[in-house]
């Protein structure tokens, strides 16, 4: 509990740090992916976010070690609520009353799956088979990378609304729900004896390449995303997307049983209902801002 704690907020703190670096940049795009690794490098803000969000991964490796997959989830969401208060004391970002409304339902929807948990019969599970592990992270990628680019054309646009980040946030959610799920697979090979033959059995697992896609692609996709769109809503709907990815497919995928409780397993299912619903429901454009209204000056008949 207390690693899960701790990584909520070295990712809230990493980024918001790295929001605040990249206001100061000129813009990025993935289109140039070596332009942005340099200006993101270049700046001493943005490295040490990042630094920040290296030290939650490793506190989620020891997340993954001692609870189940569901449970942990729960318990990083809550992160948000210090996200968003970060984004808007050192952001000066507000977010609207219907997204207040969202990110509350959202928290209470990632309560009904903590509620759902039951230490005495929820199990840890160590391993998984790697062809189920593929067929479930290699079509994600793909819808991620898809929706991504798709978001991309659209906000090409001339005339198109102003975009919340939602898209980008789904796009960016999908690549770390599969990072998270090499990450559970990774924690399995953490052993304090035969180093060796653990590492050995690390390199032949799907875990390692898979992190090897998701990091260089996540960490341009997310930081062009995350300079054009407000850190209080792309990253709120980034980590409900990973949230519910890993907890939904990463229990089946883990061999983590759903609670034969009936009232367990309906507050586990209607928390990832309702959570899905409201991401579904977010308004997909900002307003457009209104001109200032200019009085006209009376001249005497």
């Amino acid at each position: 509990m207390a690693a899960a704690l701790l990584a909520n907020v070295l990712y809230s703190t990493g980024f918001v740090l790295e929001k605040r670096a990249l206001a100061a940049l000129p813009a990025v795009t993935i289109r140039e992916p070596a332009r942005l690794l340099r200006l993101v490098l270049g700046s001493p803000l943005w490295i040490f976010g990042s630094l920040s969000l290296a030290a939650g991964f490793g506190a989620q490796l020891a997340v993954y070690r001692t609870l189940p997959i569901a449970a942990a989830q729960g318990i990083f969401v809550s992160g948000l609520v210090l996200l968003v208060l970060l984004s808007s004391v050192l952001l000066g970002e507000e977010t609207t009353g219907r997204e207040r409304y969202a990110l509350g339902a959202i928290l209470a929807a990632l309560l009904m799956v903590v509620l759902s948990l039951d230490e005495s019969s929820d199990t840890v599970s160590r391993s998984a088979p790697y062809a189920l592990v593929l067929t479930v992270c290699l079509p994600a990628l793909a819808l991620g990378v898809w929706l991504y680019g798709s978001a991309e054309r659209r906000a090409r646009h001339r005339h198109r609304m102003p975009t919340t980040g939602v898209e980008y946030g789904v796009a960016v959610g999908l690549l770390y729900g599969v990072s998270s799920l090499a990450i559970k697979g990774v924690s399995s090979y953490l052993t304090t004896s035969g180093l060796g033959s653990a590492l050995a059995g690390l390199l032949r697992s799907p875990y390692p390449y898979l992190l090897l896609f998701t990091g260089p692609f996540g960490l341009v996709m997310s930081q062009a995303a995350l300079q054009r769109c407000r850190a209080s809503l792309i990253v709120p709907v980034c980590t409900t997307v990973t949230c519910l990815f890993t907890a939904v497919l990463g229990t089946l995928s883990f061999g983590e049983a759903l609670p034969q409780d009936p009232l367990r397993l309906a507050l586990r299912l209607g928390g990832t209902v309702l959570a899905i619903t409201v991401l579904v429901a977010l308004p997909k454009h900002d307003p457009t801002p209104q001109p200032p209204v200019v009085a006209k000056e009376l001249t005497p008949p």
